[in-house]
């Protein structure tokens, strides 16, 4: 059965019919019968709907230190769903067949997929991850079934680019256990370029959601465009002014999308940079190797 179109949350309405998401800082202003930069938040009538709630694109049984989350619980599986759609557009999106465009979807509700993780406990699942695409513009769904995992005793886990407005996000965090924030840089002019997007949000995101539950965050690095000392000399030295113990992933990317070249860093260069994050860090990662 189709499930019911779910009233987006949220939003402000706007002239002529027109409503303006609050969701995320892009603060996209839709109109009538259209969707919001993301793909999944779309105007009916003078109204927002969340036209992405329960569409599961993807669906999986993974180690939990493949989101990556290395300090969280490891040597546990847990159950990794994506829909579509994201509110960045990354160049180098490794993921674009299912956050750029709407793809096949099968249609999952809060309780199905709690009773898919609760089945799943006898391989060793301790909850849900939202990952794949950007599991924030799913907000609705996100938050629905975190609330349900919760009180049947399982976790929740959020893969996401942090690129989230204060409102949501401290509504979400009291259901939220672990995160891994993209951090893909630390110039506005990388995340304005590269992702369409600004990184002063992604800071405030991780400042916020550190405070309440565990967070390790990920930077991909991308040879000539973030891979600086002084660059990942910052990042390193912004975790730990929130706390050393973030644990920092720095992870080699590799050609895809709109951005076919450079070639990957060398694991070499990747292993240095690892070392000079560590003079702030306790506990960095490196990842795709």
């Amino acid at each position: 059965m189709k499930m019911q179109l779910y009233k987006a949350r949220h939003y402000e309405k706007s002239e002529n019919g027109a409503v303006k998401c609050t969701l995320c800082p892009n603060g996209c202003v839709i109109v009538d019968g259209e969707t919001g930069k993301c793909l999944v938040r779309k105007n009916l009538n003078g109204e927002l709907f969340a036209e992405g709630y329960g569409r599961i694109t993807s669906i999986a049984l993974d180690p939990i230190e493949k989101k990556p989350l290395r300090m969280f619980c490891p040597g546990s599986m847990i159950l990794s769903v994506g829909s579509y759609g994201c509110s960045f557009n990354c160049s180098f999106c490794q993921n674009y067949r299912i956050s750029q465009e709407k793809t096949v979807f099968k249609e999952v509700s809060p309780r199905q997929l709690v009773d898919i993780a609760l089945d799943a406990k006898c391989e060793g699942n301790i909850g849900i991850a939202f990952t794949y695409n950007e599991p924030l513009t799913a907000f609705e769904y996100v938050y629905d079934c975190a609330k349900l995992a919760r009180s049947s005793g399982l976790k929740t886990v959020l893969v996401t680019n942090g690129y989230i407005t204060k409102e949501p996000m401290s509504e979400l965090l009291p259901y939220i256990d672990a995160m891994n924030i993209d951090l893909k840089a630390f110039t506005n002019d990388y995340y304005r370029k590269l992702c369409g997007g600004s990184l002063e949000p992604v800071k405030e995101t991780i400042a916020l959601c550190a405070k309440s539950c565990h967070v390790e965050v990920t930077t991909l690095v991308i040879p000539g465009l973030n891979d600086s000392e002084n660059e990942i000399g910052e990042i390193s030295s912004f975790l730990a002014s929130l706390s050393p113990d973030i644990p920092l992933h720095l992870s080699r990317h590799h050609p895809d999308f709109h951005m076919t070249e450079p070639a990957p860093i060398t694991r070499e260069r990747l292993f240095s940079l690892a070392d000079i994050a560590r003079h702030h860090l306790k506990n960095v990662f490196c990842g795709n190797c």
